[in-house]
């Protein structure tokens, strides 16, 4: 089955306004996911990372809404020192220091698809993990079938 980690930017897309083309484009291909994600198509990993950044978001109702994902995930990757030391070498490669632990607990648990819409994060190569836009994600997996 495969793997996903979802960062905290794609928890929050249907949040966002929807006035732009490209932001209704990735909250409907990130609903798509979360769908099969539920109906156990795809498996999702939640990390410490999620739990600390969703955590300090100042809307109790969203914060709430993404919150439930904890429980739905088949993995959980709690914090390590090998965690911190891989995202300490991400870091070296231009990742913010908070998307490069959500990357390294994505490594760490050995999933296939880090997917985000952070331009910052697509912009890069990153060894041992696929990162990818939602949009992009769904469209690669219609392929595939």
């Amino acid at each position: 089955m495969i793997k996903l980690y979802l960062d905290n930017c794609c928890y929050n897309r249907p949040f966002d306004t929807q006035s732009q083309m490209k932001i209704r484009l990735e909250t409907e291909a990130k609903l798509h996911i979360q769908k099969c994600i539920r109906e156990r198509i795809y498996s999702l990993c939640w990390s410490f990372v999620l739990d600390y950044e969703n955590s300090k978001n100042p809307f109790e109702d969203k914060q709430n809404a993404i919150a439930l994902w904890a429980k739905i995930a088949d993995d959980f990757c709690p914090s390590s020192d090998a965690i911190l030391l891989q995202s300490k070498a991400i870091v070296r490669l231009g990742i913010q220091s908070l998307d490069a632990l959500h990357i390294a607990c994505a490594i760490k648990r050995e999933c296939h698809y880090f997917i985000t819409t952070d331009k910052g994060i697509l912009s890069k190569h990153i060894e041992g993990i696929q990162l990818i836009n939602p949009i992009d994600f769904v469209v690669k997996m219609e392929d595939l079938s």
